[in-house]
């Protein structure tokens, strides 16, 4: 058997890192800032994976469901379909010593999918939540300053659905952060004190 072949056998066997490592799941709005964030997040530590659920969604080549102000079944099934792909490696990446940062919205579902993850222990929630008019003036600094008119759309359906939601994240122990009026080392910093956490 060739050196290679044997590394790859090794690899393959579940690894469990004796102290069991943080997982982040961060989410907001469109033009919140989760993508930005969560990769900074997970930049200060010494072995980190960043999981975009949204990238998850959008490998589909044909039939990608969109969000929208409707929700379809297939939508969902879609949402669904990523989110439980996205836990799964969270979960792996973990147990081998990986701090996990996830991010992805909030849906009409109230991230019923997270539950079970966010019950493990050394899982934090995050909200960032700056204002409306802070989200809608990002997204028109993107794409050359001109934005786009389906991200504004969707930025005002989603704190429709958030804004009620904060209080009940809020008593289950997710950090809401307003980020208004921070940048993203600041958010960063924030995310950490909270979860008490060093990077490293």
């Amino acid at each position: 058997m060739g050196l290679l072949h044997r590394r790859w056998r090794d690899l393959r066997r579940p690894c469990h890192h004796p102290r069991m490592q943080p997982i982040y799941l961060v989410v907001g709005s469109p033009s919140a800032g989760k993508s930005t964030t969560s990769r900074a997040l997970a930049a200060t530590f010494g072995r980190s994976i960043h999981v975009p659920v949204d990238d998850l969604r959008h490998m589909v080549v044909s039939g990608l469901a969109l969000p929208g102000p409707d929700w379809s079944e297939e939508l969902v099934h879609q949402v669904a379909l990523a989110r439980d792909t996205a836990i799964r490696m969270a979960i792996a990446y973990a147990d081998a010593g990986f701090c996990v940062v996830l991010d992805d919205f909030y849906d009409p579902g109230g991230l019923a999918g997270y539950e079970a993850l966010l019950r493990r222990p050394v899982t934090h929630g995050i909200v960032l939540y700056p204002t409306p008019e802070e989200a809608r003036r990002r997204n028109a600094t993107r794409n050359g300053g001109k934005g786009d008119a389906y991200t504004d759309e969707a930025i005002t359906h989603s704190y429709s659905m958030l804004s009620p939601a904060i209080a009940r994240l809020t008593a289950e122990g997710w950090l809401v952060l307003d980020t208004t009026g921070l940048d993203v080392e600041a958010s960063v910093m924030a995310i950490l004190e909270h979860a008490g956490r060093r990077p490293g």
